[in-house]
């Protein structure tokens, strides 16, 4: 999978589309991501011991791999690809060239 956790990515699909934030967490085997205030949904949650008040909690649900876009450091949003560098292998993006890993 071409996102790894606290990458910034921009939506380019859906009812976020044009927005941009910071990915919480992966899950490569579902290819789904969590981002950072994007794709938000309301969960009605009952009293219980931890929460003694309840009520409607906020939080955002995980949103496809293909539907975002990798930004770098400029900021530019393209397809990622990968090649090696001194036999180690990082990510680049297609667009500007930028190495995106370390």
């Amino acid at each position: 999978m071409f996102v790894k956790k606290g990458d910034k990515v921009k939506i380019i699909s859906g009812k976020d589309r044009g927005k941009e934030g910071l990915v919480l967490t992966a899950f490569p085997k579902k290819e789904k991501v969590i981002v950072e205030g994007i794709n938000k949904f309301k969960k009605h949650q009952k009293p219980n011991n931890a929460n003694q008040q309840g009520g409607i909690i906020e939080s955002e649900a995980a949103i496809h791999v293909s539907n975002v876009q990798v930004l770098d450091k400029n900021g530019v949003a393209a397809r990622i690809g990968k090649k090696q560098i001194n036999g180690k292998k990082v990510r680049y993006n297609k667009k500007s060239g930028e190495i995106l890993d370390k």
